[in-house]
């Protein structure tokens, strides 16, 4: 059973930035593809941004392509998300999640993955 651990949340004014680290407990990081969701209150769960095994590929949700960037350290078994100019829509709870699934391209439906964090919360004050 892998255990994911998200940190990195909290209360910026819009236009800060923030960067949410997930590390992950298990030997086997390296063969998972990561993805981060994001759930607004009254809102399904999105996946924001995902990742490759390798991090060489990535992918983005409209809305924060350009202001946020997933990369991974497979060494320290973490993938972090950058999240710049940031929004009040920005304003959720985030989650990161690890896909077993063999893939080439990232994972972005929620189905397709495996492991997920306990989420940490953003909250982005105009």
């Amino acid at each position: 059973q892998e255990q994911l651990v998200e940190s990195g949340g909290g209360l910026v004014q819009a236009g800060n930035s923030l960067r949410l680290s997930c590390a992950a407990s298990g030997r086997t990081f390296s063969t998972y593809r990561m993805g981060w969701f994001r759930q607004a209150p009254g809102k399904e769960r999105v996946c924001v941004a995902a990742i490759t095994r390798s991090g060489l590929r990535t992918s983005y949700t409209d809305s924060v392509r350009g202001r946020f960037t997933i990369s991974r350290d497979n060494a320290k078994n973490t993938v972090y998300l950058q999240m710049n100019s940031l929004k009040p829509e920005d304003t959720a709870v985030y989650y990161c999640a690890a896909s077993l699934r063999a893939g080439l391209i990232p994972a972005t439906q929620e189905n397709e993955y495996d492991y997920w964090g306990q989420g940490t919360q953003v909250t982005v004050s105009s």
